[in-house]
This record gives structure tokens, C-alpha cells and sequence, in this order.
């Protein structure tokens, strides 16, 4: 009887109610036990088969376990190398470094260094932080609102989201936010072109005005598609505009590639699309092949640190090199982001025409294998564009519904509206044409309910 309590979902779940912190999330929307993984699939301890459409929060480029990258990490264990080696070097190291520089952008290439962080994006923001402000001898920092760059204390201060904010007292000050082109729920109820426009002008204007009472910042921090924010893709002109106004100013930008860079929006870094080239590169989540890792990479011209200024106990892990190594020679070949931009076109071609068929969905955004599915009330109250309001309900109820139907995908954006593609870049046709059979069928569900119950 124990024996099969043990290999239960509600047995292990239980245990990790009573003994991980209130603090845990995942599990209190997929309250099952992982036994193994393997592609684009996970298992649980009962024999259960789910289809990932979260993959560690974009974490695994190339899926569960994928065979090239678990033979790079079991060669380097086999071969005696140190895993740990704090900032020393090692043959490994090297090679990670010139494998990632060779994919710079013209511009940043040939002029950059990097700086290894602790496991997290977190650290690599708050490094990137005390980089600039070092660098420039400035203080102050702009962000957008939707960001999100992380929990620490200075990646969280730069964090758009309130709720997570509220209850922490003291976060960094000097934190300036500024509007971010989102054409659904435009902040200056334009939308569309005019939208991104005004976008443009009030950052461009509010930098250069000597009245506009915003300092000038140590650095200008920006996710190219914000991610936790609600997969909302920053336009070409507007990140343009960033990148000329910070050049014209001196002021260090730096874009946060942590989610949506190493390939997820069709180019190796997310920023590529508008043809700029950043003073700072934030990297993390999927440039480890799927071990902890994070890195700075930035312009050479900042590296003022003194020797220590920016340590980290866990910075060599070299198991995370190897890895990242496989992950970055094959995600950055051509014909693997031209193959992830076309299944991402077609996974969006089909999910908007099932926002036209049915009233729970306000828009679907992203670029690449990142989309964004915006769930709304159509019985509800409008917002000052007159779509209607987002709505979280609807979509934990579709997070749930898919669950039930062994599939897993994680919420986000304004009021955890926004259902978020995070699948491997690798991930097959058929198993695309599997979410979109059971996200159409979950969505339609949901559908006929508030249509049949518009008080509800």
C-alpha cells in the first residue's frame, strides 16, 4: 500500500505542500511529479504523458534531454575536468566564449568581454546595473512598464509588475519608468502606428528636455519582447529610437535577452530584428543547455570594475559551458531559426483564426516560437481603447482545462491574462498540430460557457 502511495501524484505533491516554502508556484497549477522527460514531453510518477509548452520557462531550447547536449555534459564529467571553477579558466570555458562572441552583431563583435554571473537572470541584471552605474558614475535608471527582469532587489525595482513589488519595502531607488508600445492596450490609447510613435516621442522627448525632470540615467534597460509582461514584441522603429536617443545621449543600454533571446524569436538575439547593436547583453535561461548559467556580455568601453567588483560563488559552472556550447552552435544556424520563424508563423497564422472564431480572445501576438494568446471578458467592462478588460479567470480556466488534457503551458502578462508559448525551438510539426488540437478544443469549451453564462 505504501508502495503505491509513493508513486502517486497527490503522495509527492503533499510532501512538497508540507516541506518547500509558500513561495512555490508551478505546483499549484501542475500538481503532478515528474518521473522523466524527453523531448517536447514530460512524465509523471503515474505513467502520465503531458506535452510542454513551458520547457523550464523557455529554459530548454532544445527540449528535455535533448542526446547532443547530455553527451557534452557526460564527455566533460568523464573526462576529469573540474565542474566548479569559480572564475578560473578552463579549455571549456574558452571555447564557450569564442563560440558566443563569433555571434555577435557587427559592431559589438570584436569588442566585447563578458562577465559571468551567478546561476540566475536576476544576477546578470543586477550586475549589468552596478556595470553602468560604475562605468558612468550615474545613478539613475529608465525601465519600461510590463518589464520584468527578475526577484532580486535591484532586477525586481526595475520590474513593472506592482503585486510582486508591494509587500517588499526598500527596493533600489532612482527607477524611472517609461511607457512601452503595447497597440492592444496602447498607454496613450492610440494604438497601432500612432501608438508606437508617441512611444517613440515621449522617451525621445523626456531624455532631451531639460524640464522633463528625468535625470540622466546610468542605463536604459529593455526586454526586446517582453515575456512575463504578456509576450508583447517591442516595435522595429521604437527600439530603434531607444538605441539612437541612448547613442546620441551616452547612456549605456542594455537589452534583456534572458527569455527572449538565444533563437525563441527567429534570431539568435531578439534585438537583431530591429538591426541595433546594444552596449549590454543580458543572457541566461536557455544559454546553459539546461543548466543554471548567466551572463553579461558588453561593450568593452564600460569595463571600468576594479578586480572583485562583481563576484558570484557559482560562476564556473562548466557543465552549463559544455552544454551551452551544443545549444549555441546549433540554435544559431540559419536553417534552424528559419525553420523556428516559420513554425512560429504558422502557430500564430492558426491561433488567430481561432481568436476570430470565438469571443474569450483579444489579440495574439510575438515573434518565433514566443506568442502571446490574450484572454479577455467579453461580458465585461472596457478599457479606454474599448477592448475589453483582461481576464485572468478565463485564463486560469484554460490553463487548467489543458492541464486535465496533459498538456502544460504557463500564464503571464496584465492580470495573468496572457497563456505564453515557450515550447523547444526543435519542436516537431505534429506535436504543434497536438496544441493546437487541444487548445482549440479547451478554448472553444471555455467559449460556449461564458457565451452560456455571461454573468459568471
Amino acid at each position: 500500500m505504501e508502495q503505491q502511495q509513493a508513486l502517486s501524484n497527490q503522495y509527492f505533491t503533499d510532501r512538497q505542500n508540507d516541506f518547500e516554502s509558500s513561495a512555490r508556484s508551478y505546483p499549484r497549477k501542475f500538481p503532478f511529479a515528474l518521473s522523466k522527460a524527453k523531448g517536447s514531453y514530460v512524465y509523471d510518477v503515474e505513467g502520465n504523458k503531458y506535452l510542454d509548452f513551458l520547457c523550464g520557462a523557455g529554459t530548454l531550447a532544445l527540449g528535455h534531454n535533448d542526446d547532443e547536449v547530455n553527451q557534452a555534459m557526460i564527455d566533460l564529467i568523464q573526462s576529469g575536468s573540474p565542474l566548479h571553477t569559480l572564475d578560473l579558466t578552463t579549455p571549456t570555458k574558452d571555447r564557450f566564449v569564442q563560440t558566443i562572441f563569433s555571434l555577435l552583431p557587427e559592431g559589438l563583435k570584436g569588442n566585447a568581454k563578458i562577465q559571468f554571473c551567478s546561476p540566475s537572470g536576476t544576477d546578470a541584471v543586477d550586475a549589468a546595473l552596478k556595470l553602468c552605474k560604475t562605468a558612468t558614475g550615474r545613478s539613475n535608471v529608465i525601465a519600461f512598464s510590463g518589464a520584468f527582469h527578475g526577484m532580486g532587489h535591484g532586477a525586481l525595482s526595475l520590474t513593472g509588475n506592482l503585486a510582486a513589488k508591494e509587500k517588499v519595502a526598500n527596493l533600489m531607488a532612482g527607477v524611472q519608468f517609461m511607457p512601452y508600445p503595447y497597440s492592444y492596450r496602447c498607454p496613450f490609447a492610440l494604438g497601432g502606428q500612432a501608438g508606437e510613435d508617441a512611444c517613440s516621442a515621449y522617451f525621445e522627448r523626456m531624455l532631451k528636455d531639460p524640464e522633463s525632470g528625468v535625470a540622466k540615467p546610468a542605463a536604459v534597460i529593455i526586454e526586446p519582447i517582453q515575456g512575463e509582461g504578456g509576450v508583447i514584441p517591442a516595435p522595429v522603429k521604437f527600439l530603434q529610437t531607444v538605441r539612437r536617443v541612448t547613442k546620441e545621449l551616452g547612456i549605456p543600454l542594455i537589452v534583456d535577452e534572458i527569455q527572449c533571446g538565444i533563437g525563441r524569436s527567429g534570431r539568435l538575439f531578439a534585438f537583431e530584428h530591429a538591426s541595433i547593436v546594444p552596449d549590454v547583453i543580458l543572457s541566461s535561461k536557455a544559454i546553459g543547455g539546461s543548466q543554471p548559467m548567466s551572463v553579461v556580455i558588453y561593450n568593452k568601453d564600460l569595463d571600468k570594475w576594479a578586480p572583485g567588483a562583481h563576484t558570484g560563488t557559482f560562476r564556473g559552472n562548466v557543465l552549463a559551458m559544455a552544454a551551452g556550447t551544443v545549444v549555441l552552435e546549433r540554435v544559431s544556424r540559419k536553417e534552424f531559426l528559419d525553420d523556428v520563424t516559420r513554425k512560429g508563423n504558422y502557430l500564430k497564422k492558426k491561433l488567430e483564426e481561432l481568436k476570430d472564431e470565438v469571443s474569450i480572445i483579444g489579440d495574439v501576438r510575438g515573434k518565433g516560437l514566443m506568442i502571446g494568446i490574450e484572454f479577455i471578458d467579453p461580458n465585461g467592462e472596457k478599457d479606454i481603447m474599448g477592448h475589453p478588460l483582461p481576464s485572468g479567470k478565463i485564463a486560469a480556466e484554460i490553463q487548467k482545462r489543458c492541464f486535465e488534457n496533459h498538456f502544460v503551458m504557463e500564464k503571464g502578462g496584465r492580470n495573468g491574462s496572457v497563456m505564453r508559448c515557450l515550447c523547444a525551438l526543435n519542436v516537431s510539426d505534429e506535436e504543434i498540430a497536438q496544441m493546437l488540437g487541444i487548445f482549440t478544443k479547451v478554448v472553444k469549451e471555455v467559449d460556449a460557457i461564458v457565451k452560456n453564462n455571461p454573468d459568471k
